[in-house]
């Protein structure tokens, strides 16, 4: 049997830590691998993270409720793999490259192989761990993530990798030289004695004399006082998810100086083209042919004419990005608003973006997206217009410097020129609502991309396929 502990994974590159929502197993039970034990929540997504090994679940370390930081150990699973006893349970056989050390697999951390004192090893490991900082939450990027999972580079050990990049970034030169020589341990052996007294906690318990004549006039009620409520009225306290949303709203408006711009656009052809292939797609497909797929389309073209809409702010330089990955904000059954991407939106056809829009919103009000959605977003889309609402001034989704809200599409008369002369006839009409970074982003630009977004939907091909 070897005992092995399990992780709390990383769950996006600007993921840090997660909450324990629940235990699916409980001590005693029997895990098989790949299915889930516990359920995590993030500032981005809930989800369950399942086994890598298949076991037993042996000790929960983390209560439901607790914040863990990415990489702590959450749970101690006992496997089935054959293995030596105790210390030598991490063997050459099981160590890839030779570095000592049992690599882990994503969340879950092989229990370190320490070699005894006195031992050539010994001496390897204080080496790279004498100068070793540990710098726990800084940025990692995807490429580097990548590439530690690929040759087995342990989340500790990221976080001990010095990096040559930008405010110390491990960079792919930096991860890539670290496995060439032999990914040597970069923790410290005392690593682990250390951190239990490193918290000076008891200080502030040697000044506790003062403490009793505070505590005892001033209870806990008093500290946190409940809001008054009268009999006509109901305290709802916010969720979680709620609680991140106002955050992010008040951080936006706060970031970005929002100018909105508004075009009214004649849709008139989409909605028959749309209307003409809708059973058609349904039946063939087994979903539903949307507006909103089209819309992207729309929004990946403008991008292409207009890239300075597609880029981020970092102090004074401006990141302007190639992929196009499109955010769609859904929402969800609880009345919360979570925002999957569309990655390289703009490569994607018709019925590709119709698949992975339904996707994207089928996984989302079922609580089963993935990180990977919801990173990466460079520009984001909202269809009020499902609502009912003609127009809206959304805020921007940081670090993104724009974001689209379109309208529901409404019958209109209007005035139609023919060569024979104007005529009034009936027509399908929407608002498209641009809002906009102003620190980067002037009326003239913004006001062109949704005009340009506006030109491609009215001048939609009636015969395309899809």
């Amino acid at each position: 049997m070897a005992r092995v502990e399990m992780t709390m994974p990383k769950m996006g590159e600007s993921i840090m830590e997660g909450t324990v929502l629940k235990w699916l197993k409980q001590v005693g039970d029997t895990i098989e691998q790949d299915e889930s034990v516990l359920e995590v929540a993030t500032d981005k997504v809930d989800t369950e993270v399942p086994a890598i090994h298949a076991g037993v679940l042996r000790e929960i370390l983390v209560q439901e409720g607790q914040v863990v930081a990415v990489g702590a150990p959450i749970a101690v699973v006992e496997t089935d793999t054959a293995a030596a006893p105790a210390g030598a349970s991490a063997s050459p056989a099981a160590t890839p490259a030779g570095n000592g050390r049992a690599v882990p697999d994503a969340g879950v951390a092989e229990v370190p192989y320490l070699p005894e004192a006195g031992s050539p090893q010994d001496a390897q490991q204080a080496a790279p761990a004498a100068g070793a900082v540990h710098q726990p939450g800084r940025f990692l990027s995807p490429l580097v993530l990548s590439i530690a999972r690929e040759e087995g580079v342990s989340m500790t050990d990221l976080e001990y990798l010095p990096g040559t990049g930008k405010e110390g970034r491990v960079t792919k030169k930096d991860i890539l030289d670290y496995v060439a020589n032999g990914k040597p341990p970069l923790v410290p052996t005392a690593a682990a004695p250390v951190s239990t007294p490193a918290a000076p906690a008891p200080q502030p318990q040697a000044a506790q004399p003062e403490k009793p004549a505070v505590s005892s006039p001033q209870p806990v009620a008093v500290s946190k006082p409940a809001p008054s409520v009268s009999g006509g009225q109901e305290l709802i306290e916010m969720d979680r998810m709620r609680k991140m949303i106002a955050q992010r709203m008040v951080d936006s408006k706060r970031i970005s100086p929002h100018v909105t711009s508004f075009v009214e656009a004649d849709v008139t052809e989409l909605v028959n083209w749309r209307n003409k292939h809708k059973d058609a797609y349904k039946k063939r497909e087994g979903e539903n042919l949307t507006f909103t797929t089209i819309f992207i389309q729309a929004v990946a073209r403008a991008i292409q004419d207009f890239p300075l809409i597609n880029v981020s702010i970092d102090g004074d330089y401006i990141i302007k990005k190639r992929d196009i990955n499109i955010g769609v904000a859904v929402a969800l059954p609880s009345g919360n608003l979570i925002v999957p991407v569309i990655h390289n939106a703009d490569q994607l056809n018709l019925n590709g973006l119709s698949k992975r829009v339904n996707d994207l919103a089928n996984r989302a009000r079922q609580n089963k997206l993935k990180p990977e959605d919801l990173e990466g977003g460079t520009y984001t889309l909202s269809n009020v217009g499902s609502f009912g609402n003609v127009m809206g001034t959304p805020i921007i989704m940081q670090p993104q410097v724009a974001i689209m809200a379109v309208g529901a599409i409404k019958k209109k008369p209007a005035v139609i020129e023919t060569p024979q002369g104007d005529l009034i006839g009936v027509r399908h009409f929407m608002f498209l609502s641009h809002s906009y970074d102003h620190r980067v982003v002037d009326g003239s630009l913004g006001g062109m991309f949704v005009r340009k977004v506006a030109d491609y939907l009215e001048q939609f091909d009636p015969n395309t396929t899809v």
